[in-house]
Order: C-alpha cells, then sequence, then structure tokens
C-alpha cells in the first residue's frame, strides 16, 4: 500500500485508489475505529490530488467521497426494509443518490486546493483547510447532514476526542487530516522536508493526546445524586403503530418501568407511546400511578395542535409528574423525507404520518420539578455540533430521546451513538440516551459511557445522572472558534515559498 501511495500518478489506476482510499476512510470511523485507516485514506487523497489540475481534483474527491458515502451510509438501507413493500426498491437508488450529492463536498475541497497550487508541508495545511471548510458546508447547506465527520475517527479514543472541547468537531477533524497529509506528503520528500513533515506530524499527534490526558485528569468522576431509569422496550418498527399491539406496547412500557428500584427521572425513547399521550387521560391516569410523588417521566410522544388550518404535528417529548403534564419540546431540525418534503418535490414520506411534521421554535432547556435543567435532542438532532444546547439557558444534562429501530443492528445505530458522545464533550455535559431498540447509554461530559443497553436487548438501565462541566470553549464559541483556524492555515500556506511559487505559476 506504501508503494502504491508513493507512486501515484506513475502508472497506478487512480479512479479505483480514490474509490477505494473513501471507502477505507469508513474504517476509521466508529464502530470499526482502526484509526490508521485515516491517515492511509486521507493521505492518498492528498497524493492523488497534489498537483492535480482543478477539475482532474475534483473527480478524485467526487470518486472518493462517492467510495465514502456509498460503504459509510449503507446502512440506510435498512429503512426501506421496515415496509419492503412499498419502498424496498428504493434502497440502492437512494443511497447512490444520496452517496452522489454529498461526494459534492470532498470534490469541492479537492478542486479548491488544486486551484491553491500548494506544494510540500505547507499544501498539507491548505489541503486540511479546505476539507475542514467543505466538511463545515456539509454539514450546514440545505438544512445540513455532519454524519460520519472525518473528527469521529477519534471518538472512541478517551484522551483524543478531548480536544473537541476546544476546537469541536470539525476541529478535530482538521488535526486528523493535516496529521495524514502531513505523513502522505512525507513519503514524497526528502532529507530535512521528510523528517521536518514527520516531526510536524509526530508533534500535532502528541499535543492532541497530552491536551486529552490533562483534560482527562482535570475531570474527577462526579455524579449529581439524581437516579436515572433508562427504558429500552426494543419494540420492532414494524409492530410500533400497529393499532391492535399498542395496547401491549404501553404496558411493556409501563411494566418495564415499575420494576423494583429507586429513580428520580424515568426516560422513555423517542415515540415509544404510540399516540397522542397528551390527549389521553386513561394513558397520563396510568403513568401518574406508576410514577408516584416527586418523580418525573420524560417520554417521546407526538403532538397535535389544531389550527384554522386542521392542526399540526410534532414530533416531541413530554414530561408527566404525578400531576400531569409539566413540559413539552418539539423537535426543531426534521428528517428530510421521513418527518417532512420539502413543498416543491412531488414524493410522498417515506414514514406514514397523518401530514409533515412542523419543525420546534429551536434547542430548549425544560425546567422540571427536582431535577437539574435539560436540554432535550430528538434522534437526528443530536448529530448537529453547536446546535443541541440553548444558548440563553444552559442545561445541566442533554436527554437524546432516539429510535434507531428503522435501522436494524447494521453499523449506523453504532455511529448514531458516535455522535452522542462528541456531542457531549464539545459542550461538557452527559448525554443520556433512551433508544427504542438500542443503544441507550449513559455518557458523562467526557464522552465516557458509563453505562449501555446494546442493541435487540429489552431492558432497564438504572444509573446516577454524571455531573456536568464548566461551559467548555466550543460551547461558549461554537463553529466561530473554527474560523480562525482554517484562515490562518490558509494564510500560513499562502505566506509561505510554495504559496509565492504557486502565484507566480498561475501569472
Amino acid at each position: 500500500m506504501t508503494a502504491a501511495v508513493a507512486g501515484l500518478g506513475r502508472g497506478v489506476p487512480v479512479l479505483p485508489l480514490a474509490f477505494a482510499a473513501g471507502a477505507a476512510a469508513v474504517l476509521a470511523l466508529p464502530p470499526f475505529s482502526v484509526l490508521p485507516a485515516a491517515p492511509l485514506a486521507f493521505g492518498a487523497l492528498f497524493l492523488l490530488v497534489s498537483g492535480a489540475g482543478t477539475w482532474r481534483a475534483f473527480a478524485l474527491g467526487w470518486v472518493f467521497g462517492l467510495g465514502h458515502f456509498a460503504f459509510g451510509l449503507s446502512w440506510i438501507a435498512e429503512s426501506f426494509t421496515v415496509e419492503a413493500e412499498r419502498y424496498g426498491w428504493m434502497a440502492v437508488p437512494a443511497i447512490s443518490g444520496l452517496s452522489a450529492l454529498l461526494a459534492l463536498f470532498p470534490a469541492l475541497a479537492c478542486a479548491a486546493f488544486a486551484r491553491l497550487r500548494i506544494g510540500g508541508a505547507t499544501g498539507a495545511t491548505a489541503f486540511a483547510a479546505c476539507w475542514t471548510a467543505t466538511e463545515w458546508l456539509r454539514g450546514h447547506v440545505l438544512t445540513g447532514f455532519p454524519w460520519n465527520l472525518s473528527g469521529y475517527a477519534l471518538a472512541e479514543f478517551d484522551p483524543l476526542r478531548q480536544p473537541a472541547a476546544w476546537i469541536g468537531s470539525y476541529g478535530l477533524g482538521f488535526v486528523l487530516v493535516l496529521v495524514s497529509a502531513l505523513a502522505a506528503g512525507a513519503l514524497r520528500a526528502e532529507g530535512r522536508r521528510r523528517a521536518g513533515a514527520l516531526a510536524l506530524a509526530g508533534l500535532l499527534c502528541f499535543a492532541l493526546a497530552g491536551a486529552g490526558w490533562l483534560r482527562l485528569a482535570a475531570a474527577p468522576v462526579k455524579e449529581t445524586g439524581i437516579r436515572l431509569r433508562i427504558v429500552q422496550g426494543n419494540v420492532a418498527q414494524a409492530d410500533k403503530w400497529r393499532p391492535e399491539l399498542r395496547a401491549e406496547t404501553f404496558a411493556r412500557y409501563l411494566r418495564l418501568s415499575s420494576r423494583p428500584g429507586a429513580f428520580d427521572v424515568l426516560l422513555w425513547p423517542e415515540t415509544a407511546f404510540p399516540g397522542y399521550l397528551d390527549e389521553d387521560a386513561a394513558a397520563a391516569d396510568r403513568i401518574a400511578g406508576m410514577l408516584g410523588p416527586g418523580r418525573v417521566l420524560l417520554t417521546g410522544a407526538p403532538s397535535r395542535v389544531a389550527d384554522g388550518q386542521g392542526a399540526r404535528y410534532f414530533n416531541a417529548v413530554q414530561a408527566f409528574d404525578a400531576g400531569g403534564p409539566v413540559g413539552r419540546y418539539a423537535k426543531h431540525h426534521l428528517v428530510p423525507f421521513g418527518e417532512y418534503v420539502p413543498r416543491w418535490l412531488p414524493i410522498e414520506r417515506l414514514v406514514e404520518t397523518p401530514g409533515d411534521f412542523t419543525p420546534g421554535p429551536g434547542p430548549r432547556t425544560l425546567a422540571l420539578p427536582g431535577l437539574p435543567p435539560v436540554g432535550v435532542a430528538i434522534c437526528y438532532e443530536i448529530v448537529f455540533p453547536g446546535a443541541v444546547v440553548d444558548d440563553a439557558i444552559r442545561p445541566d444534562w442533554i436527554f437524546n430521546a432516539t429510535n434507531d429501530a428503522w435501522f436494524g443492528t447494521s453499523i449506523g445505530p453504532r455511529q448514531h451513538l458516535a455522535s452522542a458522545r462528541m456531542r457531549a464533550v464539545e459542550e461538557g455535559l452527559p448525554v443520556v440516551r433512551a433508544a427504542n431498540t438500542g443503544i441507550s447509554a449513559v455518557i458523562d461530559a467526557e464522552g465516557r459511557i458509563r453505562d449501555r443497553l446494546e442493541m435487540k436487548r429489552t431492558g432497564v438501565i438504572d444509573a446516577a445522572l454524571p455531573a456536568p462541566r464548566p461551559a467548555t470553549l466550543y460551547a461558549r464559541l461554537g463553529d466561530l472558534v473554527l474560523a480562525p483556524l482554517v484562515l490562518m492555515a490558509l494564510l500560513l500556506a499562502w505566506l509561505t515559498d510554495g504559496g509565492r511559487a504557486g502565484l507566480r505559476r498561475r501569472a
């Protein structure tokens, strides 16, 4: 592999290699977390596009992205098998089309780098900056899709993910791609240039790990004294909304919740209640009787509000105590084609609902009786860096209610869990995850998993709520920390001999 990478452009079939490199980059991400795959994949891409023309670099980046997303998002096919007779035929076209669309972002990164015409170690810096800028765009354009960010290759390594507290997941990806490009560039360099590139790559790795260890050392394990009970009902998606099974589903959650043991807050997953709980007085009474005094339930349950045109529907988390409803959060970042369809597209939703969901007003902190203030992120919302916490009122923890039953036992739910771990580090807040079929987990403010319940298991987690940390730099500034990082990297590249040489060549 090393010989092939070093010999790129000299008889090696570059398009298949770009596709293979993109697929290999997925191996660096959870649940595989084969970390050496990252420098191999991104290093190969860097060498492929170094010295290439703009359109050739664009094509190489697009093929890399196609391999990366086709493999990394293959789990989406599982959702089309829930109602296979209606949607099964769409699985391959949907994944192919989505991968081809998302591949435009790596293509744009490679084309922008090629236009700069910078080589050597400073070229590696420019390449990482271009990659990070377009990865940020992927997380924001057309509502955004920041799934499998490159920085997540470090998500399962305790010290290495900690710098996300300062520079976020996008910044972590910048460092990872920079180290990969430096190491790859050293294969073509000689003498001092090779030694310098390798020394800089090693220094960055040392700084990353060292900063992570220091943050962990400064974080003694603390708990709030709040006792959690997370219920994983393990209800198959095909059964969840069947009218004849709804009573049985509700009874299952009541039965699991009533197990012996003390708890202060009871947590059910997204749409755990298969109906409009705030309109069902009998169900609310059964919940009140099960809770008793001093306890609160947070549960996923859809809601609707009548208006002059009929009704608006919300994917919500509702809070109840023994006296009834005490709070509600409506999901604001909806899933395109699953929870709504843009009005200009003549297609139907892939999920059977009375109508499109209406987005809520945004991140919100709930003040509930006897509990620390809590932020809520429903399912897909947890994948968005910097967009899960109310900036006006900082919570002490985040409740992530989700339903990954759509994706079976594929790699999708494991990737989803990795996103939740990164949000915990970025915000300095514990994340408590209740998933219908798994993976439910208690994650501390350093992204460590304290307790978990695996996929396809019916059960309960009884655990203490970890303590929050003070607001991190990323929690205070969000992606504002990213812009100086990328701009300084580009400026540094342009101020070098390589940058001036690039200007002369273009002139």
